[in-house]
């Protein structure tokens, strides 16, 4: 079956949600403008509904939808452990991480071992690894993915790049004009639209092919034609590629298997909580809670729809293989070349059921939850990356910059990055499935971060020298590892022989989630080995900045003695002696997308507020809240019980 384009009923429907998009984008950015804790905190007043949504939307990108999807339809649904697995981590968010963040007054998560070890190295180390992470395996993934379904649904139309910058260009709107406010609350309304246009495909995708029953029978059956030729036939040697494991309808494998139940409990463990817990994207959505009750809840929330995604993306991913063997299944790589540009077509799942199955103007509607799903991820990546740019480097190389030059230069900032993850694209693109290359980043360069913030919440006694060098060491480990598995293995294609280096055998057949998993120890005793030996660090560092110091208050940091009164002389130039009520529109307009148009004039100009660090909780909300926690737990841990046996 052809692909089909989409029709003037879909361009309506993408049409109405970008006007609800754009609406609520423009209406939330004259909020909490005109300061920089409003800029990248939203002004620290969302309530628990946005702060959920922005949780989940900031999670599940195109990237997801593309990832988990093509995952699904390779190897079943194990891939689901991994959505599943979060609700735990959001409560270790809320309840262990949270309470140490918001007690210590910070904006991004750099920042907090800065205040809690001092010296600026580790903050500079965390601000630029985290900008490489979130290039490498956020920014860049989610424009190769959000490509890749436009592709499939303009077919023919325009080339990778031009969807790539079309799409960038939307979400840096979002972003640059706004800040979080504006981030938060698209969030909120592309969490309904995702949820809605998913669950419409899943419908449908259940009912083309029979139903769940129907689905679980032909799973393992679904195998393109290449793989039924005798052996008389040259292509027979690709018989066994891309077939399903016997293991498909199982969240927990054997040890021995491609995703192994120990990588999940272990290694798993560690990539989640340095993603949820340690992320700047994510812990600065709760960082803008009202209060740490809000936050709370926002988790709870979250850790509810993130059971959503092994139904409403994975099963769909798996039915697309069921219905399409010879494109989804593709196990020639010549063949797939054709298909996809790719030696593997796993990740065209997801676009090849909505544009072939959905009807005219719903096929517009699934249209809308990829660019939903795509922009909501973007908007939440660009502002933490500018954030934790302007705050953690430009404000140390800059310390008497204006809280008008912060506002600029995090905007430019995400002009920058978005020049970068353009570029790495290609990268992203040669990757065999996008949720397994997004994983394995993650495993290689989140561990010793982890490591570094499970041990500076946790142990007073942590010493900045055993934090950084430890890093350090277990960045290397870890980019060793990857850059040898990317290189090191040679003729691995489907069919042919598989060559290695000498010495290679015992590290590469290492799971990515084992090895993630040791990386994660071995930082952690270097940084305890190293603490040992060196100066205890005074209470000024850990009071109120660990777990059980969080009520304790600690020395109040002395603000540096800047003059922020006066414009800076560039705003001069542009205003000359006129007001601002004065200036022509257009000098209006420049000015009100920065989001500095009342912090120009002395009498207007607005410095970084006192941050709210409270973690007393509302105790009627906080009953609702614990008894929610008490029906997610055993829900999900039965759920998880159910699909593992």
């Amino acid at each position: 079956m052809g692909t089909v384009g989409l029709m003037a009923a879909d361009w309506v429907v993408v049409a109405v949600y970008f006007g609800a998009v754009f609406a609520t984008g423009i209406m939330s950015s004259f909020q909490n403008r005109g300061s920089v804790g409003g800029y990248f905190l939203a002004g620290q007043s969302a309530n628990f509904a946005v702060v959920g949504a922005s949780l989940f939307a900031s999670n599940i990108g195109s990237g997801h939808f593309i990832g988990l999807a093509g995952s699904g339809a390779k190897d079943g649904i194990v891939v689901s452990a991994y959505e599943l697995h979060a609700v735990y981590t959001l409560f270790l968010l809320g309840w262990v991480f949270l309470p140490v963040y918001k007690a210590s007054g910070i904006y991004t998560m750099p920042e907090y071992l800065y205040k809690r070890f001092g010296g600026s190295r580790i903050r500079v180390y965390l601000a630029v690894m985290s900008l490489v992470l979130y290039v490498t395996t956020k920014i860049a993934a989610d424009l190769y993915s959000g490509s890749v379904f436009m592709d499939q649904a303009l077919p023919g139309t325009t080339t990778l790049y031009v969807w790539v910058i079309i799409l960038v260009v939307i979400a840096a709107i979002f972003t640059i004009t706004g800040g979080l406010t504006a981030v938060m609350w698209t969030d909120t309304i592309q969490t309904v639209i995702m949820t809605i246009g998913a669950f419409v495909l899943m419908v449908l995708a259940f009912k083309e092919v029979g139903g769940y029953e129907e689905m679980k029978r032909k799973y393992p059956l679904s195998l393109p034609d290449t793989a039924i030729l005798n052996s008389s036939n040259p292509t027979y040697k690709y018989r066994s590629c891309n077939r399903p494991s016997k293991y498909w309808f199982q969240l927990m494998w054997p040890a021995d298997e491609g995703t192994p139940w120990t990588g999940l409990v272990f290694g798993l463990t560690v990539n989640a909580v340095w993603y949820w817990c340690n992320d700047q994207v994510i812990v600065q959505r709760v960082l803008a809670a009202k209060n740490v009750t809000h936050a709370k809840m926002g988790c709870v929330l979250a850790s509810y729809l993130k059971i959503l995604p092994m139904w409403l993306i994975v099963f769909p991913g798996m039915i697309s293989r069921i219905l399409y063997p010879d494109d989804v299944a593709c196990n020639e790589p010549a063949r797939c070349q054709q298909i996809c540009g790719k030696d593997n077509c796993a990740d065209i799942a997801y676009p090849l059921l909505v544009v072939r199955l959905m009807p005219n103007g719903v096929r517009g509607l699934m249209m809308a939850t990829m660019m939903s799903a795509l922009i909501s991820s973007l908007t939440s990546i660009f502002n933490s990356t500018s954030t934790i740019f302007t705050i953690d480097i430009w404000h140390r190389v800059r310390k008497s910059a204006s809280d008008v030059e912060l506002m600029l230069v995090g905007r430019l900032a995400v002009l920058v990055l978005i020049v970068i993850s353009i570029i790495w694209v290609p990268v992203v693109r040669q990757k065999k499935t996008l949720f397994d290359y997004i994983q394995k980043m993650t495993a290689y360069l989140g561990a010793p971060v982890c490591a570094a913030y499970v041990v500076a919440v946790l142990w007073k006694r942590a010493t900045e020298p055993a934090i950084f060098w430890s890093m350090m060491a277990g960045t290397i480990v870890g980019v060793v590892r990857f850059f040898w598995e990317q290189y090191g293995v040679v003729g691995a294609k489907c069919g042919e022989d598989v060559t290695q280096p000498a010495g290679a055998d015992a590290v590469l057949k290492l799971h990515f989630l084992h090895f993630g998993a040791l990386l994660f120890v071995f930082t952690t005793l270097l940084i305890v080995a190293i603490s040992l030996v060196t100066k205890a660090p005074g209470e000024e560092f850990y009071m109120g900045r660990t777990f059980s110091t969080r009520h304790c208050l600690h020395v109040e940091e002395k603000e540096e003695n800047v003059e922020k009164d006066l414009p800076p002389q560039y705003f001069r130039k542009l205003m000359g002696d006129k007001t601002l009520q004065q200036q022509p529109f257009r000098v209006r307009a420049i000015l009100w997308m920065c989001g500095v148009e009342d912090m120009v004039q002395p009498k207007e100009n607005a410095v970084m507020g006192a941050m709210n660090r409270s973690i007393f909780e509302e105790t009627r909300m906080s009953y609702v809240m614990h008894v929610n926690i008490g029906v997610a737990l055993v829900f999900i841990t039965g759920y998880w019980a159910f699909y593992s046996v």
